[in-house]
This record gives C-alpha cells, sequence and structure tokens, in this order.
C-alpha cells in the first residue's frame, strides 16, 4: 500500500471511530437513504422499505465530535466562523451536512447515502412503486431516445428512479457514449462507454456542459438541474444530442415545465417555452407518500404552441390530452 493509500485508510478509521457502531452499520446497509440528527440529539433513519424511523438519540459532544472529525476528513474546519461542514466522506462516497452553532441550537447533521445497489424497472413494478404500463412508456422513450425529466420533491427518490432508466439505456443501446455531470456522486452507470464529470468549487456545470459537448457523447445525463445552466443542457439536447436524462426537484410533472422556465429565466430575458418544449420528451413525476414512493404522473411533452404546451398525460393503458 503507498503511503497515500496508507494516510486514507487511518483517516476512514478513525472516521469511522468518530461516527459510531449504529451510524457506520446504517451506512453500510443498503436499504437506508438517509441518515439525520436533530438538534435535540434524536436521531433518524430512513430506510426505503420502512420510511423514517427513530434511531435513538447521539449527545451533543458526540455530534460534535463527529462534524468536526467530518471536517477534518475533508481538510476543513468547523468552528464559529466555520458552522456549516458540507462534502462528500471518504467512506461511500455519501454526502454529508452538519451544521453547528451559532446557526443551530446544537449540532445537526444529515448523510444521504450514496445508492449501493440498482433498482431496474421491473423492480420498480414488483413494489408497486411504478405500473406494468408506466415502466413500457418509460422503456419506449428510451428506445425511441426521447429526453426524460424525473421531478420529484426533496427525497422523493428522483436519483434511483434516474439510474434505473440510465440501466434501461445500456440494456437497449449498450453501444450508447454516456456523459454524465453531476455536483455530487449519486448516478450510478454500468455502461462500458461512459464518462462522469464533478463540479467543483472552481468548475461549475456550465463549463462542464461546453466540455461535454467535446466529449462526443451519444446521451446527456446530468444529475439534477438547479441553475441557468438548464438552458445550455435545453439546447444541447435539442441540437443532435437526444435520449438524455435530467432530474429536477419540482412537486409534480406539469409543475417541473414552470420550474424549467425559471431556471432557463436566470440565463436568458428571451422566454424559453419553444426550447423547453422541443427539448423535453417525457417528465416522470415520483413522489413519496405515508405508504412509500410512487411515481405519481408522466408527462408527455409535444411542443409549445399557441401560449401553452402541448402535452398529454399518461393514464393506465390509453392517454389523456392535458
Amino acid at each position: 500500500m503507498t503511503s497515500s493509500g496508507s494516510s486514507l485508510s487511518r483517516l476512514i478509521t478513525k472516521l469511522e471511530i468518530t461516527l459510531g457502531e449504529q451510524v457506520c452499520a446504517a451506512l453500510h446497509d443498503p436499504d437506508v437513504v438517509e441518515i439525520m440528527l436533530n438538534a435535540d440529539g434524536k436521531l433518524f433513519i430512513e430506510k426505503i422499505s420502512t420510511g423514517i424511523v427513530t434511531a435513538g438519540r447521539l449527545s451533543r459532544s458526540a455530534a460534535e465530535t463527529v462534524i468536526g472529525g467530518v471536517a477534518h476528513a475533508l481538510g476543513t474546519e468547523a468552528d464559529i466562523d466555520r458552522p456549516i461542514v458540507s462534502g462528500e466522506l471518504p467512506i461511500g462516497g455519501h454526502r454529508f451536512e452538519g451544521l453547528l452553532p451559532p446557526i443551530v441550537t446544537a449540532p445537526v447533521f444529515a448523510i444521504r447515502r450514496r445508492a449501493s445497489r440498482l433498482f431496474r424497472l421491473d423492480e420498480y413494478v414488483l413494489a408497486k412503486i411504478m405500473s406494468a404500463d408506466q415502466a413500457d412508456v418509460i422503456r419506449a422513450a428510451v428506445s425511441m431516445r426521447k429526453n426524460i425529466i424525473v421531478a420529484g420533491g426533496t427525497g422523493s427518490g428522483k436519483t434511483t428512479l434516474a439510474n434505473a432508466i440510465i440501466a434501461e439505456i445500456v440494456e437497449q443501446a449498450p453501444e450508447d457514449r454516456l456523459v454524465i455531470l453531476e455536483d455530487t456522486a449519486e448516478i450510478v452507470c454500468a455502461a462500458t462507454n461512459a464518462v462522469q464529470l464533478r463540479t467543483s468549487d472552481r468548475v461549475g456545470m456550465a463549463q462542464l456542459l461546453k466540455s461535454t459537448m467535446r466529449l462526443r457523447p451519444d446521451r446527456i445525463v446530468v444529475g439534477e438541474v438547479r441553475d441557468g445552466t438548464a438552458l445550455t443542457l435545453l439546447k444541447a439536447w435539442n441540437t443532435g444530442h437526444p435520449g438524455g436524462i435530467a432530474t429536477i426537484h419540482s412537486n409534480s410533472a406539469r409543475s417541473a415545465l414552470q420550474r424549467l422556465e425559471q431556471l432557463t429565466a436566470e440565463a436568458s430575458h428571451q422566454p424559453m417555452q419553444s426550447v423547453i418544449g422541443d427539448a423535453v420528451d417525457l417528465i416522470v413525476a415520483i413522489e413519496r407518500t405515508p405508504k412509500g414512493r410512487r411515481v405519481s404522473d408522466i408527462l408527455i411533452v409535444k411542443q409549445f404552441d399557441g401560449g401553452e404546451y402541448q402535452t398529454e398525460h399518461h393514464l393506465e393503458g390509453r392517454r389523456n390530452a392535458a
């Protein structure tokens, strides 16, 4: 083992001790989605199978140790002047967000566990998260190289569903070259010809998208569209790179179109509804309910014409004009 490898191993061991057995066990459990500590010391764990459940307590001193230990692992510090610690854990690449006083009354953190297991569309059907008919619509869209937006709220499972659709792309078109852009490493892709790009403090999504166009992509995948670079992505989809996927934070399929309008407005003073209508073909909305996640709607987008989007909501066995 090299000296750098040995140092990383020691760092991970120290961090595992800091996190404690319960949190580490949760990080190694493929059923876990998120681990959350509130200011009152209550620990919560969200699982795919059970939803959010209580998981005991963590003392204030232990929570401070966790956030401080993560800060050290990330090469930064946590104190009154730097009360936010944000980044990826060297253990598994899980996303960590930790907060200290004075912006909270007591230490708070959340760890979004990076998916280690890929769920297929058939498994979504078996779990009754989507119907067989909905899965067929998604498969057909992949086959026809349609651009797909996965829309949902926080914790709805957008990325996991996007991963399942990417797996369908890999199965149907294994020769396609995928270029994947993310802020945080969450996309799982088994393609033999794939390039995964990550933003950094100095390189944003807009720059990555410009580089993407020079990397000869067949399909462009964006982990989450969240700013004016949405316009760059839509234009790329419209200019010879169909069949892409992106996720967007939205509470419904219809509001995803409005969200795209808001994001493109950050980059252009001109209305971009026509660009959106031409670029987006399918919006798959997923939501988290008390009974678990479910695909609530599939919106087929035809174009923007006559001052409105021409769309159809997919219903079981038929399509209904919006």
